[in-house]
């Protein structure tokens, strides 16, 4: 089969990273798969390129997922990365592909849902209305409030210590400028963000946060972000206190949405245990892949 891979580039650079992008045809130019390639460019990230790649079904076995992959490794190894990461559902031809590519597996992030028509409102209740001494909830729509701006981008922290088993992921630093421009990028394609946060009473600082993203038009499903809560203030049950509030207000406001999506690291027992009680379904896993440079 004569194969053709023509690189394209993103026209423009993102605030955090750049992406390179190839296309696979054949003579006539029918297209058989892509590769995307995405570089950080953050301080604690700019060791790593993140690689999303799909064959076509019929395509498969043809070696055309091998030649993407070698120009997208090659243009990491161009750009100085340490390594390149790449995400396979568990069983798939995927998640075989990149095994026998050199790639080894280094995390499982376990994915469920929660379907919202059988959200129980009373034991939703229970957990929000149970005091939670020297805090309080508040809540907003899109970008975060200025007087919570700053305590707010302070507390992603909090996703710092998350487990990601031996994926050599780095860190990412957050600023208020950050914060922002995140919750724009959410606005600019059309959906809803909306963060519920644990605020330590006595200072008006936040402690914890959850962020779920909500479709436009407020169907299908949401989407969970993060949930986290700082080092100093875990053991008082915070998170399943927000993702409580943030169920609540979903169920209440979006009559027509489906569910709420969630992924979890697979080593992340609390997290885990915290979707179980507020009865997520597990649906399906996925294996992350590092192929070290």
């Amino acid at each position: 089969m004569s194969l053709r891979i023509t690189p394209l580039t993103d026209p423009t650079d993102g605030p955090h990273g750049r992406r390179h992008a190839w296309l696979a045809s054949d003579a006539d130019s029918i297209p058989l798969g892509t590769a995307f390639l995405r570089l950080s460019t953050d301080p604690g990230q700019d060791h790593l390129a993140e690689l999303t790649l799909g064959v076509h079904p019929v395509e498969r076995r043809k070696g055309v997922g091998s030649r993407l992959l070698d120009a997208a490794v090659a243009a990491a190894r161009n750009d100085a990365r340490r390594c390149v990461v790449a995400q396979a559902e568990a069983g798939s031809p995927g998640d075989n592909f990149l095994a026998a590519r050199g790639f080894r597996k280094v995390l499982t992030l376990e994915y469920s849902r929660l379907p919202l028509a059988s959200v129980s409102t009373a034991a939703l209740t229970e957990i929000i209305e149970r005091p939670h001494s020297g805090y309080r909830l508040v809540s907003w729509q899109g970008t975060v409030p200025d007087d919570l701006a700053q305590t707010f981008a302070a507390s992603r922290r909090a996703m710092d210590d998350m487990p990601m088993e031996d994926t050599d992921y780095g860190s990412v630093t957050w600023d208020v400028d950050r914060v922002r421009a995140a919750a724009k990028a959410v606005e600019q394609r059309g959906d809803l963000l909306h963060t519920v946060v644990a605020v330590v009473a006595s200072t008006g600082s936040v402690a914890g946060f959850t962020e779920l993203v909500i479709p436009g038009n407020g169907r299908g499903d949401g989407q969970h972000y993060g949930t986290g809560v700082l080092p100093e203030h875990r053991g008082h049950g915070l998170g399943r206190w927000m993702k409580a509030e943030s169920i609540r207000q979903a169920h209440e406001r979006y009559p027509d949405l489906g569910g709420l999506l969630t992924d979890t690291a697979g080593s992340n027992t609390h997290m885990r245990q915290i979707n179980d009680g507020l009865d997520y379904t597990p649906t399906h896993s996925t294996h992350m892949y590092q192929l070290d440079l």
